[in-house]
């Protein structure tokens, strides 16, 4: 509720004489990863055939649009706005016309280097369409002097810096792509002969996909439209991803992002959140009558704070499940709104009661302030807030919308200030290494958010990247 902004979601099927319904299915499953547009690209003989929208996906596809996207092989996105604003323009799968034909991309994650990459593209001559760093790497393949296809998507991958899970769609190929880092997830599976790439585990099993494996870091999956055979290439490793800093998954898909039935570098999501909150309760005890969790990410949590403490846990806070996410609403009076109409405290629950409030984050303090006031006007005598999470008091630029300081209330004060400014009673945050515990896969992560030290190097002037 109070966590970041978050990414996208992308999902591609080849050889399905359903693609775009399996699409349609995939992305209501990844839905939680961005609620501001939805689009989907099949291919369709020597073309390739779409349609996207502003909305949920309930919303842009109806049977009589869905119906006309006929096509064995494709890819759906849905958005939310990390760089370029939320207009239809933007809205993804994005589909250019080149000299190598048609192609289709949808990405989730952020390139750092867009901006640079964009400034010498148009000084070359190129006309972007849109504001979204996607489209920087079509450019890319559009203008590469090599003269095969993937040998052109692989160079282009090679000049692009950041965090990436893209899908690419050619009237014969279905393309998956993981950058070096493997900062943003990509796992693929099979429905029959058809090859299917999500975003996460739960959108396989929404199409009845057995999972396979996970894209690896720095892969490229190729699929024929016709065959249901794929391979993988390998992108070569750069003096930059080889310098040995720390790479690895973004830390906030086991926090946030994920939805709790998915499967990350095979440990569930649901299970690791409850760590989370088992270890955060013996870093942060404290006496109280009820603990609860602030849907839904943070339930598994509060779950797992109140096994470990022995204090009974309550579902405290009652979501409207037919409302958007707060946090899409573009300002202050919105979001206070969006809160409002969003959550209800039930107050036979809180009433007389010492609380203890699980969230999964921090970024600005606004939303925690409003609900940690919301179960006092219903009645709790205390509300002790524990986050799930160390403070979040770096910026991210890999596909996170938090890209200044500035945003971040950790970066700016204490943690005795912050519980100020929320109101709470208490305030206690999950360690780094309580972090690592809970999470336990010795693969490594990305924690630039919390310690600063970024993966890949971020170019002066990042942050304010949006090309508008």
């Amino acid at each position: 509720m109070s966590g970041p902004r978050e990414e996208c979601g992308v999902f591609g099927i080849s050889n399905h004489p359903e693609a775009a319904r399996m699409i349609y299915y995939g992305l209501y499953a990844l839905q939680h990863r961005g609620q501001e547009s939805a689009g989907i690209v099949v291919g369709d003989g020597p073309d390739l055939v779409g349609h996207k929208g502003i909305g949920l996906v309930s919303e842009v596809f109806r049977e009589d649009n869905l119906g006309k996207l006929r096509g064995s092989s494709g890819i759906g996105h849905v958005r939310y706005s990390t760089t370029g604003s939320n207009r239809l323009v933007n809205a993804q799968p994005l589909t250019i016309l080149c000299h190598r034909g048609p192609l289709a991309m949808a990405h989730n994650g952020n390139l750092v280097n867009a901006g640079k990459l964009r400034r010498q593209l148009e000084e070359e001559g190129s006309i972007f369409q849109t504001t979204s760093d996607t489209e920087v790497l079509g450019h890319l393949v559009a203008r590469s002097r090599q003269k095969d296809f993937l040998e052109a998507l692989e160079e282009s991958l090679q000049r692009v810096e950041g965090a990436y899970g893209y899908l690419l769609l050619t009237p014969r190929l279905l393309i998956g792509a993981r950058d070096p880092q493997g900062i943003r997830p990509l796992v693929m599976g099979r429905l029959g002969e058809a090859v299917v790439l999500a975003s996460e585990t739960c959108a396989l099993d929404a199409v009845e996909a057995e999972f396979v494996r996970e894209v690896e870091p720095g892969e490229i999956i190729v699929a024929e439209s016709e065959g249901g055979g794929f391979r993988s290439i390998r992108l070569p490793v750069s003096p930059k991803t080889a310098r040995g800093r720390s790479t690895g998954l973004c830390i906030f898909e086991y926090i946030y992002f994920a939805r709790p039935d998915s499967d990350l570098e095979g440990a569930n999501v649901h299970l690791v959140r409850k760590r989370l909150g088992r270890i955060l309760a013996a870093e942060h005890p404290v006496e109280a009558d009820v603990v609860c969790g602030v849907p839904d990410s943070s339930l598994s949590a509060a779950a797992g704070y109140a096994e470990a403490s022995g204090i009974p846990y309550e579902p405290a806070l009652v979501k409207n499940r037919y409302i958007g996410r707060t946090f899409i609403q573009p300002d202050a009076v919105q979001r206070t709104l969006g809160v409002r109409l969003k959550l209800n405290a039930n107050r036979k629950v809180v009433e007389g009661k010492r609380v203890v409030l699980l969230d999964d984050s921090i970024v600005r303090g606004t939303t925690s302030r409003r609900i940690v006031r919301l179960l006092r006007e219903a009645g709790a005598t205390e509300v002790h807030l524990r986050i799930a999470s160390p403070p979040y008091t770096f910026p991210c630029f890999y596909g996170i919308d938090t890209s200044t300081s500035t945003e971040l209330i950790a970066a700016r004060k204490k943690v005795e200030e912050i519980r100020e400014v929320v109101e709470a009673d208490s305030l206690g945050y999950l360690s780094v290494p309580g972090l690592l515990k809970a999470i336990d896969r010795g693969n490594g992560h990305c924690l630039a958010c919390f310690t600063g030290s970024y993966p890949v190097p971020v170019p002066v002037g990042a942050g304010k990247f949006a090309l508008e």
